[in-house]
């Protein structure tokens, strides 16, 4: 079978491991001159910073993604985080922020915030939601019903805005849920060794090993469709024709390179979906310093920041991603949709956070990403995600616009391959 892949973010480069491995024909076609997309490095002043996904894979060596890349014999060492999540909170009971001392709290101990009823009936809570979980409303909802205490939301907001770039009253409380049930399944996170590009050129050793191309500074401006069946792409002005076409780039951007009006009604459905995705946005910012600010390989959540959800230390777990005695610390802040005009006024409040969060601490800031627009957190919004499939026959979307449900960011995209790949192999035998 001959597979065109468009886009090699995460999602292309799996989805293109898997089936040169399983000995079809296969080429990426990526149109920027740079393989990896939203997860890979990129060299600045001597550290090794991430072009999109921070270095961490949510659930670690035996979450989806590093049960994914096992399964492919990929050359990556995954490092479980230790302790998992810290949550910083202030000393002062009743206090807003950070400005009057914090100290740090193992996850496991959020539940001491709750009122003394609030903790037996989250305990209750825990074990109906796990067999009975909610069938409507956001997580912000969820907390206002069931936990009507401030401090549930402010750590369900920590929580969402450092996993899924979005605000709890964004997501819906059954994918949070979800989520929770994959901690069970899987644990916590873990950092590879290398960084995001060593899951990168680990996956590109798989593809060309098995025969597999990837071309870079080509793009893709047209997906052929003849009698409502993908067979092919036309990319840099040439035809290129394939069996399958499987897509990195999201539902939405997929469906502007093919003519949606000669689709037959049954796609009205689809096509109104795909219009209402709504991509997350988010902000990170790196940081240098001489000194460790964290000093552990687990996420720090920051509940009562202004907008910074959480930061990890990844030189903690792999030293040379920074120079030579430097350390190398992300901190993720979502942005919702309301503010991604003012990307400037969010900077600043997420960098009036850090001057608390490490107070008395020496850094500097490195570099400061955005990620909105073309170039998101996540082409579909966590909890909103359409499966693999599209109307037409032989076209699939994977990567962060088609995740697998509670899939926080990378899992999530590995969970999709896994789905869509899954069903091109039942469908072709």
């Amino acid at each position: 079978m001959k597979v065109l892949v468009i886009g090699s973010g995460l999602g292309g480069l799996l989805s293109a491991a898997w089936l040169s491995r399983e000995g079809h024909e296969v080429d990426v076609l990526e149109r920027l001159p740079i393989i990896g997309g939203r997860f890979t490095n990129i060299d600045y002043k001597g550290f090794q910073l991430s072009t999109g996904a921070l270095h961490m894979i949510p659930h670690g060596p035996t979450g989806p993604l590093g049960t994914l890349l096992k399964d492919l014999e990929a050359d990556v060492r995954i490092v479980r985080s230790r302790p998992m999540t810290t949550i910083r909170i202030p000393t002062e009971k009743d206090a807003t922020d950070y400005t009057h001392g914090f100290q740090d709290i193992e996850f496991h101990d959020f539940r001491k915030r709750f009122s003394l009823f609030n903790r037996i009936k989250l305990a209750i809570l825990i074990t109906t939601t796990r067999t009975f979980p909610p069938k409507s409303g956001s997580m912000a909802q969820w907390c206002s019903k069931n936990l009507n205490q401030d401090w549930a939301l402010k750590l369900a907001d920590s929580f969402c805005g450092w996993a899924l770039s979005l605000k709890a009253e964004n997501v819906p409380a059954t994918e949070v849920f979800e989520i929770i049930e994959n901690m069970y399944r899987y644990s916590g996170p873990g950092i590879p060794v290398g960084g995001c590009k060593a899951v990168t050129d680990s996956l590109i050793n798989i593809i060309s090993s098995h025969g597999g191309k990837i071309h870079t500074s080509s793009e893709v401006t047209q997906i052929l469709v003849e009698n409502n069946k993908a067979v092919g792409v036309v990319a840099d002005g040439k035809e290129h024709r394939a069996d399958l076409v499987i897509s990195d780039i999201g539902h939405m951007e997929t469906s502007r390179l093919y003519d949606t009006i000669a689709l037959d009604a049954s796609a009205a459905n689809y096509l109104a979906a795909i219009r209402k995705l709504r991509p997350s946005a988010g902000v990170k910012i790196c940081l240098a310093s001489k000194e460790p600010l964290i000093e552990h390989t687990g996420v720090l959540l920051t509940p009562y920041a202004r907008r910074i959800n959480g930061i990890d230390e990844v030189t903690n777990v792999d030293p040379s991603l920074a120079p030579a005695g430097k350390h190398l610390i992300m901190a993720h802040q979502c942005v919702q949709w309301e503010n991604i005009g003012r990307l400037e006024e969010e900077i600043d409040l997420g960098l009036r956070d850090l001057s608390e969060i490490f107070a008395g601490k020496e850094y500097e800031v490195l570099l400061i990403q955005s990620y909105s627009g073309e170039w998101p957190v996540n082409r579909s919004s966590s909890g909103t995600d359409l499966n693999n499939k599209t109307p037409i026959k032989g076209l699939y979307i994977v990567g962060d616009g088609a995740k697998g449900k509670g899939g926080i960011e990378v899992d999530g995209i590995a969970l999709g391959v896994r789905n869509a790949i899954t069903d091109i192999l039942n469908s072709s035998t």
